[in-house]
């Protein structure tokens, strides 16, 4: 009777190893706070290390250009499509480059140099045009005649030129200058001439002075190697 009392009243009581002894949530340190940070970190290191790299490329870029350069011209930039721009550097002579650069970015670039006078275009955006050429007049020409075939509203903001400023209202100088085709001609034809015109002459601006010189620097050259 004894034994049938055992088998007909078990113990409803759960084990103790079930409840004091339980695993602990898997879970719980899978993850800590530390890892979460670096992995979200990364990235942005990453990211401002290749802007910081893309910016220090664009100044010496900028420097490179302004290597055996004689004219830098902002254009305005806001309003241009991508194939305007494209079609626009396809247009340009070989000596001629533009590019689109921030404003800050090409400033650190002529900072302490003679195209610092540039820094009232320093507003908006710009593209900048390098001109390489000593005609001026001819490198500016494919702009107007792209800006007029297009009708673009896109204007000069401005230019340095032998490190003066010339302001929008200031490019009909610059379009107007005499090619060196006829300042050589006029410079031979003051040398050739009574002393009067070679007065006249040297009184014109130092550019006008510098290609009379070299002209004739050129003629005697000529005349030399001819005897």
């Amino acid at each position: 009777m004894e034994t049938t009392s055992l088998l007909s009243f078990p113990s409803s009581k759960p084990p103790p190893t079930r409840t004091h002894f339980r695993p602990a949530n898997p879970f719980s340190f899978s993850f800590p706070t530390t890892h979460k940070t670096s992995i979200s970190h990364r990235p942005i290191t990453i990211k401002s290390a290749i802007s910081r790299t893309k910016k220090e490329e664009t100044v010496e870029t900028v420097k490179t250009q302004l290597e055996n350069c004689y004219l830098l011209a902002a254009i305005k930039y806001t309003g241009f499509t991508v194939k305007q721009f494209q079609d626009l550097r396809r247009s340009l002579p070989e000596s001629s480059k533009i590019i689109v650069a921030k404003n800050t970015l090409v400033y650190k670039a002529i900072e302490n140099t003679p195209w610092e006078a540039l820094k009232p275009c320093m507003t908006g955006m710009n593209a900048w045009l390098f001109v390489h050429s000593e005609e001026i007049p001819e490198a500016l020409k494919p702009y107007r005649d792209f800006q007029k075939e297009k009708k673009l509203e896109n204007d000069f903001t401005g230019a340095v030129f032998e490190g003066k400023f010339y302001g929008p209202g200031d490019f009909k100088q610059l379009e107007t200058m005499p090619s060196r085709a006829e300042i050589y001609a006029k410079i031979l034809g003051a040398l050739q001439g009574p002393a009067i015109g070679l007065v006249g002459t040297l009184q014109a601006p130092a550019r006008d002075v510098v290609m009379v010189l070299k002209a004739y620097v050129q003629k005697l050259e000529e005349e030399s190697s001819g005897q």
